[in-house]
């Protein structure tokens, strides 16, 4: 045995700990968001100390845990080649993986609007189809992203309070934008 392969096997025990408690994390808080570190804890089996170890507070873990997503988010985005076709048809389908995202992780709806690499992605979509004409120059593409993006949160909140199912909400989003008033 090498002097090396203790240190890369705590390493690896490591890396295992935190994807357990960033994998536990995830799955309880999307059902409990006001979980503590204990019950996340028990859920990855590994002790208090061990999450304390990686992450020294509940919002550092919160943090990680939203860092995740939004990675898995920008993949999903990346794969939907924005770029190319229609401005307004890539805008739906962007609130489309959106909304599928939230339905799978509504953790989400619990954490307050802020910088979001996905709104910047939607600002340069918005942006596009201004230049191309098939979106709205009367409107500034801020004001029109955070729309897009607060309807998607009203939604959301309708679902969470039992005010709609999740199916009537998402085709009440879609039937909204897809009225927004075009040029």
């Amino acid at each position: 045995m090498s002097e090396n392969e203790p240190v890369r096997r705590r390493r690896a025990d490591a890396e295992r700990s935190r994807s357990a408690i960033l994998a536990a994390a995830l799955e309880l808080l999307d059902e409990h968001p006001d979980a503590g570190l204990e019950r996340i804890a028990e859920a990855a089996h590994v002790t208090r100390q061990t999450v304390y170890a990686h992450f020294p507070s509940r919002d550092a873990l919160l943090n990680a845990v939203l860092g995740e997503l939004t990675a898995e988010t920008l993949r999903a985005v990346d794969d939907l080649d924005l770029d190319h076709g229609s401005a307004f048809g890539n805008t739906l389908g962007l609130i489309d993986l959106a909304w599928r995202t939230f339905e799978r992780h509504p953790l989400l709806l619990h954490v307050p609007a802020g910088h979001d690499p996905v709104a910047e992605r939607l600002e340069q979509l918005i942006r596009r189809g201004q230049r191309e004409g098939e979106i709205t120059r009367e409107l500034p593409v801020h004001w029109l992203a955070s729309t897009l993006i607060s309807l998607g949160r009203t939604a959301g909140d309708s679902v969470a309070a039992g005010r709609l199912t999740a199916r009537a909400a998402y085709k009440t989003l879609h039937t909204t934008l897809t009225r927004i008033p075009q040029p």
